[in-house]
């Protein structure tokens, strides 16, 4: 988890409330410069407590609120909002963690006890074949516009959505990502179809300004659902992140280094981006394979032409 250098609390949390002291973490947060995804993420984590123990004074905050808080997690779980697919044991991991944080920042010493994680899941992709129905399955310009640079930039969906057309840069083909996920900005690659959409699909916006994916988050997943059931595609396939996991994946396929991935991709820690080798375990044994198959029926091919000669 991404460590923010925060000033502490102040004096007067001791006296405080829980939400106002929230309040006071979430702005000293947000100062540092944690994206309003993470400040969302902290807030969500620290209210669930709240809504367990209630808004009591920090002062009054003790070991008990903490276990009251996992025990009812643990009986009753959390409930999923939509598209939210996080098991409730992923849930409880992150929150412990969010909520130990501002437990750290109140200066309290107050134990949190062990929070296991889920099991990590196998990555999904897409496979090359239906790579190139997405592609011919597009309708128009913007569809087109869409699958090419999710599955060319390895962008997450709200980045893309957050594009504006003084962020691209069709000469150098690099396109500067503003509304990053850690809330550092990165620079991104377009291939040749990300570019000849761009330029097409500028056309018709001969202004140059504002979004260049001028819809909503819903908006984008709709489209690239009916895309899905024009290619034939399970839909549940065809989402920015399995296409981020998509991109990564091709792109150490072809030989990106793992460290220019990561920058890419806007990865904090390269272990993160280390996921992505585990799914090129079969592709690296089948190379293995075959470098190895060659060069031993080319030793047995020596060894046999020799010994015959020898008869000979």
């Amino acid at each position: 988890m991404t460590k923010f250098d925060l000033p502490g609390a102040p004096e007067w949390i001791y006296t405080a409330d829980l939400e106002q002291a929230m309040d006071e973490f979430l702005s000293q947060l947000r100062a540092s410069g944690a994206s309003e995804r993470t400040i969302r993420s902290y807030r969500a984590a620290i209210m669930d407590l709240i809504s367990i123990i209630g808004n009591k004074k920090v002062s009054e905050l003790d070991e008990k609120d903490i276990q009251l808080w996992r025990l009812e997690r643990l009986r009753k779980g959390f409930k999923r909002g939509r598209g939210n697919s996080r098991s409730s044991q992923t849930t409880l991991y992150y929150y412990s963690l969010f909520i130990r944080s501002f437990i750290r920042w109140l200066g309290r010493d107050i134990g949190m006890g062990s929070f296991k994680k889920s099991p990590r899941r196998l990555v999904e992709t897409l496979r090359v074949q239906e790579i190139y129905r997405l592609i011919n399955a597009s309708k128009d310009i913007l569809d087109l516009l869409i699958v090419s640079l999710l599955l060319e930039t390895g962008l997450r969906a709200l980045e893309l959505l957050s594009i504006r057309w003084e962020d691209v840069d069709l000469e150098t083909r690099e396109i500067y990502v503003r509304n990053a996920k850690y809330g550092e900005e990165r620079v991104v690659f377009i291939g040749d179809l990300s570019r000849r959409a761009l330029e097409e699909w500028r056309r018709y916006n001969t202004q140059g300004e504002g979004r260049v994916v001028p819809i909503t988050y819903t908006a984008l997943y709709k489209r690239l659902k009916k895309l899905a059931a024009r290619a034939g595609i399970d839909p549940r396939k065809v989402r920015p992140h399995i296409m981020r996991h998509t991109f990564a994946t091709e792109s150490l396929k072809r030989g990106l280094p793992l460290p220019a991935l990561q920058k890419i991709l806007g990865h904090r820690d390269i272990k993160t981006t280390q996921v992505y080798l585990h799914m090129l375990k079969e592709d690296i044994k089948n190379m293995y394979m075959k470098i190895y198959t060659i060069q031993s029926s080319m030793a047995l091919n020596t060894i046999s032409d020799s010994q015959a000669s020898q008869q000979a």
